[in-house]
C-alpha cells in the first residue's frame, strides 16, 4: 500500500499561491508571483531530489498539472531527476472541468475521496502531491494525507491562497525532522498525530 505524500511551498503566513513565476497563478489579481525564486538554493535543490526519489506516482490538482505539464515535457535536461519522473511516472489529476490530458501517463480523478483511498491500495511507494492547494485542502479533510512536507520561506506576503483555510476539522501534527536551507528556509516534515487536544493554563 501507498503512503500519499504532501510537499508545499509555504510563506510564513501560509500563502502557497504561485511560488515560481509571475504568471503562474494570477487568481484574485494576486501580485506577487515568483515569491520563492529569490530564496532558492543548492539546499533547496537537494531537499527536492531526495523527495522526488521516492516517488512512484504523483497526484495534482488542475491548477497545478496545467503549470507542470507546461514546463517539465520540455525541461531541457531529460535526465534530471525531477523531470525524468514527473516525465515517466503514473500522474493523476483531480479535475472537475478538464478530462483529456497531453501529458503522457495521466489520468483522471473525479471522486477524490474514494478513488484517492482505491489508488493507495494499487501503489507501494509513495505517491506525491505537490502544490495543488484546493486539491491539499480536500486531501486534508478527508484524512488522506500520511505525510506533510513543508518548505516554509522568510517572506510575508498578506493575501493569496493559504494551504489550511478551508480546512473543516482540526486536526494535530507530529514534527518527524527539520532542516535549515542556506537562504532561511525551514524543512519540515510531520505525521498525522490523531484529533485536536486542548487544554487551559488557568489556575485551579
Amino acid at each position: 500500500m501507498a503512503e500519499l505524500t504532501m510537499t508545499a511551498f509555504l510563506s510564513l503566513d501560509g500563502v502557497m499561491q504561485a511560488p515560481g513565476g509571475p504568471e503562474e497563478d494570477t487568481s484574485g489579481n494576486f501580485p506577487y508571483g515568483g515569491w520563492l525564486v529569490p530564496h532558492a538554493d543548492e539546499d533547496m535543490g537537494q531537499v527536492m531530489d531526495k523527495i522526488f526519489e521516492k516517488a512512484q506516482a504523483f497526484l495534482f490538482g488542475r491548477v497545478t498539472y496545467d503549470i507542470f505539464a507546461a514546463y517539465w515535457p520540455n525541461f531541457p535536461d531529460p535526465e534530471d531527476l525531477v523531470a525524468s519522473k514527473l516525465n515517466s511516472l503514473p500522474k493523476f489529476v483531480a479535475s472537475r472541468s478538464k478530462t483529456s490530458f497531453d501529458w503522457k501517463g495521466t489520468s483522471l480523478i473525479q471522486d477524490v475521496a474514494k478513488e484517492v483511498a482505491e489508488l493507495k491500495q494499487q501503489f507501494s511507494g509513495e505517491i506525491q502531491v505537490h502544490g495543488s492547494c484546493n486539491l491539499a485542502q480536500t486531501l486534508m479533510n478527508h484524512n488522506l494525507i500520511d505525510e506533510y512536507r513543508f518548505l516554509i520561506f522568510p517572506v510575508i506576503l498578506g493575501t493569496g491562497k493559504r494551504l489550511f483555510d478551508n480546512v473543516e476539522v482540526p486536526f494535530t501534527l507530529r514534527l518527524i525532522r527539520s532542516s535549515t536551507t542556506s537562504q532561511g528556509t525551514v524543512v519540515c516534515v510531520y505525521r498525522p498525530a490523531g484529533s485536536l487536544e486542548t487544554g487551559s493554563f488557568a489556575l485551579e
